[in-house]
């Protein structure tokens, strides 16, 4: 949110620059050029830490792409040989990982772990040795601001633009309908905060007050002060800029407390179709709002196809079937493309390649810019009985939004 997540926006791609250069400005050390044998590919997943919930969706979509490639005859004949490595959600550790992979494995390529402050970190290594870093959970500003010519993100939609569908919905409304005042409790991260303080401006110009406006460490254990805080505002709206586990404990609070806003959207939280009725209640989740990139149901091409698969693979249910697993499968279709499209495979073919052109994936059209940003929006997910539910842009929804917040049970 996905990573994040962004998870049905159309995307142009523009031409690559090269990446043989260090960022310091000395000669990267080559990336592995090897065209027979298995096709090894390095990937650093947070499997321990903050991040695990979703790391461990990221390693499910890698391995069903393998997975399924490998029963097709592979890529251009070699069977694809992924290997993981935790990095316990520590950027430190990211960093360790990726150098691992490509100074002492010599893996031909490197895909990217989940989030946006996990994909900073890897993809400055990956770019020192001149290799391509296709990722799809790592959309925060950030990010694409490091200017790094070998970075491509496999989803839709950037941090900040997939959120602004929260906006559109909202200002949409008639004026008599839409929140009057509103809060924004932000984590500090590279995802969340940026995203939550672009939908802040963009609500203030449209004239809604800001009556709460602060962030919180990612060390606090207890989101009970922030939202009592927030709560003594009383405010219409409450936009939060959260990863997963903040994100719940926020819910969590505002129920403890009897708060309940009548617009809440989360940045990320509600996103995760099983641990977040698992961690807030399931008769607590009606009415929350967020945005994503894909869900089961999303109408597609090949997503019916995925989601079968996955089931096939992994069991459960289409519901249960998180967002960044479609995102991390997605990289590997973004992979399959360039084959296809080229004959080969190697690190400067997936960079100049994929920045030309757009390309079907199962979270949506991907196409990005020179520094790896894609161009498209997300679409605006509501749980409404009991489910993940599309509900804007109308075109597209499954169920109208459902205004006001129903109260906390």
């Amino acid at each position: 949110m996905r990573s994040t997540r962004t998870r049905l926006g159309k995307v142009t791609l523009v031409t690559a620059l090269c990446v043989g250069v260090a960022a310091c400005g000395t000669p990267a050390p080559a990336a592995s050029s090897t065209t027979s044998g298995p096709l090894k590919v390095g990937i650093s997943v947070s499997l321990t830490g903050d991040f695990s919930n979703t790391g461990k969706a990221a390693q499910l979509g890698y391995q069903l792409w393998a997975a399924q490639i490998n029963a097709k005859g592979g890529i251009l004949g070699r069977q694809v040989q992924l290997s993981f490595a935790d990095d316990a959600s520590s950027p430190a550790q990211v960093v360790t990982n990726y150098q691992n992979f490509i100074s002492r494995d010599k893996v031909d390529l490197v895909f990217g772990p989940y989030s946006s402050l996990l994909t900073l970190a890897a993809a400055k290594v990956a770019n020192r040795y001149g290799y391509s870093f296709v990722e799809g959970a790592g959309n925060g500003p950030s990010v694409f601001d490091a200017h790094l010519p070998n970075l491509i993100d496999a989803g839709p939609a950037t941090a900040i633009n997939g959120a602004q569908v929260w906006g559109d919905y909202i200002l949409s409304l008639p004026p008599d309908q839409r929140p009057k005042t509103a809060a924004y409790p932000s984590l500090v991260d590279p995802f969340s905060q940026p995203t939550a303080a672009a939908l802040q401006k963009r609500f203030e110009a449209a004239g809604i007050t800001t009556v709460y406006s602060a962030t919180y460490p990612a060390e606090t254990t207890s989101l009970g002060g922030v939202i009592a805080k927030v709560a003594s505002q009383n405010p219409d709206m409450v936009v939060s800029g959260s990863q997963d586990a903040d994100g719940w404990a926020q819910v969590q609070s505002m129920i403890q407390q009897k708060f309940n806003p009548k617009f809440l959207f989360m940045t990320n939280g509600p996103e995760n179709p099983v641990d977040f009725p698992k961690n807030v209640g399931a008769q607590n989740t009606e009415g929350v709002f967020t945005s994503d990139v894909w869900t089961y149901s999303a109408p597609i091409p090949g997503n019916s196809d995925f989601v079968k698969a996955y089931i096939a693979k992994n069991g459960g249910t289409p519901g249960g079937i998180d967002s960044t697993s479609a995102e991390t499968y997605a990289v590997g279709q973004l992979i399959e493309a360039v084959a296809a499209k080229t004959g080969k495979i190697d690190n400067q073919t997936i960079i100049s390649t994929l920045h030309q052109g757009s390309y079907q994936t199962v979270v949506g059209v991907v196409s990005v810019d020179q520094y790896g940003a894609p161009k498209g929006t997300q679409f605006l997910e509501e749980w409404v009985g009991g489910k993940l539910t599309i509900v804007y842009p109308s075109n597209i929804a499954e169920h109208a939004p459902v205004i006001p917040k129903p109260v906390w049970p």
